[in-house]
């Protein structure tokens, strides 16, 4: 892979330390590992472009960390996620405050971070990396749109290719309404007959498979379908 992207991975649990170590490299990721803040702020960090950050850790905290780096105009620019198995509202509030790009909890699905990951650097950094771009996402919701794959809050859940096929064409074009005829023209075959009862069966079952968000699929009476958010 060309132009690697440089991960640093901070957390006081080793074995986690690796098997991020091991998914992100076979990925095709730069990856250095530290088991403390303290031993993260001794490396070169503004030569990482994303840092994965633990808050709970002896020693310095992920928080106090993270502030120090955005403080500092080498290091305020990269992008850091936190992760960690303190998962309240005051913690994300405190994360996001401190300019933090994302918030994973424990336990983690590995397949979550490596989506997350992606969505990150696809919107902070220059580099172009095949395979790594291709990422919808809404919160919790991720579309990987190379492999095919619709993450839910950190779960991979099968969809057929119709079904994916209308996530992805309400989630990258938010915001806008489409008809049923729309939906037809764009996503099924042109030599398949499909009538409206389709569409709606294949709507009801995209939105009870994203769980939580099905609210942001509305349905407008008299125009059609539009994913708001």
């Amino acid at each position: 892979m060309e132009n690697k992207y440089k991960v640093l991975v901070v957390d006081d649990e080793e074995d986690l330390c690796e098997i991020l170590k091991f998914n992100l490299c076979a990925e095709g990721y730069d990856v250095e590992t530290a088991s403390s803040a303290e031993e993260a702020l001794g490396k070169d960090v503004e030569n990482f472009d994303l840092l994965l950050l633990d808050v709970m850790m002896g020693g310095m905290s992920g928080f106090v960390m993270a502030r120090k780096l955005k403080e500092n105009p080498a290091t305020a620019h990269i992008p850091v996620i936190f992760v960690t198995a303190k998962d309240t509202e005051n913690d994300t509030v405190t994360g996001f405050g401190l300019g933090a790009d994302d918030y994973i909890s424990k336990p983690f699905s590995v397949r979550e971070v490596m989506l997350r990951i992606r969505a990150v650097l696809r919107r902070t950094s220059k580099k172009q990396v095949a395979g790594h771009a291709d990422i919808l996402e809404y919160d919790g919701l991720l579309l990987d749109l190379g492999r095919k794959t619709v993450c839910v809050d950190g779960k991979d859940v099968p969809f057929t290719r119709t079904e994916f096929e209308i996530l992805r064409l309400l989630l990258s074009e938010r915001g806008r309404v489409f008809s049923r005829q729309q939906l037809i023209d764009r996503i099924w075959l042109k030599d398949v007959i499909v009538l409206d009862r389709t569409v709606d069966v294949n709507m009801t079952r995209v939105r009870k498979k994203i769980g939580r968000f099905s609210k942001c699929i509305v349905t407008r009476h008299g125009f059609g379908y539009i994913f708001e958010g």
